[in-house]
C-alpha cells in the first residue's frame, strides 16, 4: 500500500479512537491530543541518560566565547563552538581542553561573513560553514586553511540541515513557491500547491543527489495575520532532527513526524490532532527528540505577536512513554542540580543542541554559583562549579546521551 494511502487510514482511525483516555494501545501509531489536558509526571534525567558536565578551559581568554552560544557542534573527539563576539571558530577536545581556532571574518572569496550553522567532520578534517545570507558553506581544515565554498542551489535555502552520510548533507527546503496569501484579517492560513522537500546536497560540491516529498496533496502556509492585516510567516524550529539512526523530520502542515532512516526509508511515528486546518489559531509539533523508551516534543501555537512570548499561548512540553502509549507533561529533574527543570526542546541561545542521540544543554554559570551557594548541587557538577568564576569563565556545557 502507498505510504499516502496508508496515512488516510490512520488519520481516520485516529479521529475515531483518539478522545478515549491517556492511555493508547501501544502497537497503533501515537498521537497527541492538543485539546486534553495532559497529566504532569516527573522524570529524573539520569535514569535514562548518561551525563557529563564538560567546562570548555577559559585560562587562555583566546578561548573565552559570548555566551549564550550561537553555534555548536559536538563530535567524537571534538567541540567546535562559534564565538559571535570574536567571530572565530574555536576547537576543543571532549575534555574542554583548547586545540585550536582561527578567523576568516571578510568578504572575500575565502571567508564568511554571516554563520547560521557549523558542522565538523573528524575523518576528513573539515568544518563546515553555513551562511544563510550568501546561501553557500565555507569550508576550511582544522586549522582554518581554506578549502572550498559549496555554493547551494536557487531552491535550497534553510539552515535545517545536517550530515546525512560521509557524502551528503540532508537540507530542508524552506522556500515555497505559488503562494496564495489571505485577504487582510479574514483567514490566518493560506494553502500552497507545494510538497515539503528536503534534499540530499553533495558535501563535495552542492549538487543535489537526491530528494524527499513527504506525502502532502497540499499544506497550509504556516503564518499568521496581524492586527494591521499584515501577513507574517513563522519559521519551525527545526524540521529536521537527528537520531540514533536517521532523522526526525517535521512536517507540521499535516500534523506529521516522520523518521527518515540511513536507508532512506520514511515512516510516520507520530501525529497531532485536530488537524492543523481546524484549530485557530495554529498548534504545531516541534522539537522531537527520541529517548529509546521516551520520546520528547513541544507544541507550539503561532499567534500573530510572532516574536513575543504570549501567557495565553505557552510552549507545551511532552513525552510519550513508549512502553505504556501514555503521553505526560514534562517534569525533568537531575539530582545533581536541586530546584532545577528542565524542559527537552532544541534551540539556539540557551536551549538544547541535538546530537546523534541525546543533546547538548548550555548551563549558567551565573545560575550555576548562585544554586552553589545555595547548597543545591552535588556530585561532579558541585566540584566542577567550585573550581571557577563566573565572570572570567566560559559556561558549562552539560551532555547528554540517551542510554
Amino acid at each position: 500500500m502507498k505510504i499516502k494511502s496508508l496515512l488516510y487510514i490512520l488519520l481516520i482511525t485516529i479521529y475515531t479512537f483518539g478522545c478515549s483516555s491517556n492511555r493508547q494501545d501501544k502497537n497503533d501509531l501515537p498521537f497527541i491530543d492538543v485539546r486534553k489536558n495532559y497529566p504532569e509526571k516527573e522524570l529524573i534525567l539520569t535514569d535514562f541518560a548518561d551525563v557529563a558536565f564538560i567546562h570548555l578551559n577559559s585560562t587562555n581568554e583566546d578561548y573565552l566565547y559570548t555566551s549564550p552560544i550561537w553555534a555548536l557542534t559536538v563530535t567524537n573527539n571534538n567541540i567546535v563552538v562559534y564565538d559571535t563576539s570574536s567571530s572565530s571558530i574555536l576547537f576543543f577536545s571532549k575534555d574542554g581542553t583548547p586545540k585550536s581556532r582561527f578567523k576568516r571574518l571578510g568578504q572575500g572569496p575565502e571567508e564568511y561573513l554571516n554563520v547560521n550553522r557549523i558542522f565538523y567532520d573528524e575523518e576528513t578534517d573539515e568544518i563546515f560553514v553555513f551562511q544563510d545570507l550568501d546561501n553557500n558553506i565555507k569550508t576550511y581544515s582544522f586549522t582554518g586553511q581554506y578549502l572550498r565554498t559549496i555554493n547551494l542551489p536557487q531552491s535550497v535555502n534553510s539552515s535545517d540541515m545536517d550530515f546525512f552520510d560521509s557524502q551528503s548533507f540532508l537540507v530542508y527546503r524552506n522556500k515555497a513557491t505559488n503562494f496564495i496569501y489571505p485577504s487582510a484579517r479574514e483567514v490566518h492560513k493560506s494553502e500552497i500547491q507545494n510538497y515539503t522537500t528536503f534534499y540530499h546536497i553533495s558535501k563535495k560540491n552542492g549538487t543535489i543527489l537526491d530528494s524527499l516529498n513527504l506525502p502532502n496533496d497540499k499544506t497550509v502556509y504556516l503564518s499568521s495575520v496581524d492586527p494591521t492585516g499584515k501577513n507574517r510567516r513563522f519559521y519551525v524550529y527545526y524540521r529536521l532532527i537527528k537520531s540514533s539512526d536517521g532523522f526526525y523530520l517535521l512536517n507540521p502542515e499535516t500534523d506529521t513526524v516522520y523518521h527518515y532512516a540511513k536507508d532512506k526509508s520514511l515512516t510516520p511515528v507520530l501525529y497531532k490532532i485536530p488537524s492543523v486546518h481546524d484549530l485557530e489559531p495554529m498548534v504545531i509539533i516541534m522539537n522531537v527528540l527520541n529517548a529509546n523508551r521516551y520520546q520528547f516534543f513541544a507544541l507550539h501555537t503561532i499567534y500573530y505577536e510572532l516574536d513575543t512570548k504570549n501567557p495565553k499561548y505557552p510552549e507545551r512540553y511532552y513525552f510519550l512513554d513508549k512502553e505504556t502509549g501514555e503521553i505526560f507533561r514534562q517534569k525533568i529533574t537531575m539530582p545533581e542540580y536541586k530546584g532545577k527543570e528542565f524542559q527537552i526542546q532544541l534551540g539556539r541561545k540557551g536551549k538544547l543542541y541535538g546530537i546523534e542521540n541525546g543533546f547538548v544543554l548550555e548551563l549558567d554559570l551565573f545560575e550555576l554559583k548562585q544554586a552553589y551557594d545555595e547548597n543545591r548541587l552535588s556530585g561532579k557538577l558541585k566540584e566542577l562549579v567550585a573550581t571557577l568564576n563566573e565572570m572570567e569563565d566560559n559556561n558549562i556545557l552539560m551532555l547528554v546521551n540517551f542510554k
